[in-house]
């Protein structure tokens, strides 16, 4: 499995790195533009990511608009991709905007911090990633 993990906070970006390495190969990208260039670069390689952890608050392109960016990738070149990817909002926020926006714009999990590593493994299992 391969992962990219968007955290512009260094505690929680270790704190991911330690939950889902476990899984595979793990990237990381610490703002939204960033990620979305990672994201977009994979999909044209065809070594697409399984799964994305995407911080809310971000510099230079916040997660809600970065997960908008990377569901058009995905939609741009769907014949490329064997799937989509799993996306996981991981945020401090948890105001009822906030989680529907997120899946409005098609995440498919929701972390509110500080996160634990169950809250990852469950998440994970939830998905169908735990392997």
């Amino acid at each position: 499995m391969k992962v990219l993990i968007v955290e512009d906070d260094f505690m929680s970006r270790t704190l991911m790195i330690a939950c889902l390495s476990h899984l595979g190969e793990c990237h990381v990208a610490v703002n939204g533009k960033e990620a979305v260039e990672a994201f977009n670069t994979a999909v044209l390689k065809e070594v697409p990511y399984d799964l994305v952890t995407l911080d809310i608050m971000m510099p230079e392109m916040d997660g809600q608009s970065a997960l908008k960016a990377m569901r058009a990738i995905e939609d741009e070149h769907e014949s490329q991709l064997r799937g989509n990817a799993k996306i996981v909002m991981t945020t401090a926020l948890k105001d009822c905007q906030n989680v529907m926006g997120a899946f409005k714009n098609q995440c498919d999990g929701y972390l509110v911090k500080p996160i634990t590593f169950e809250d990852v493994q469950n998440i994970v299992d939830t998905l169908g990633l735990g392997g």
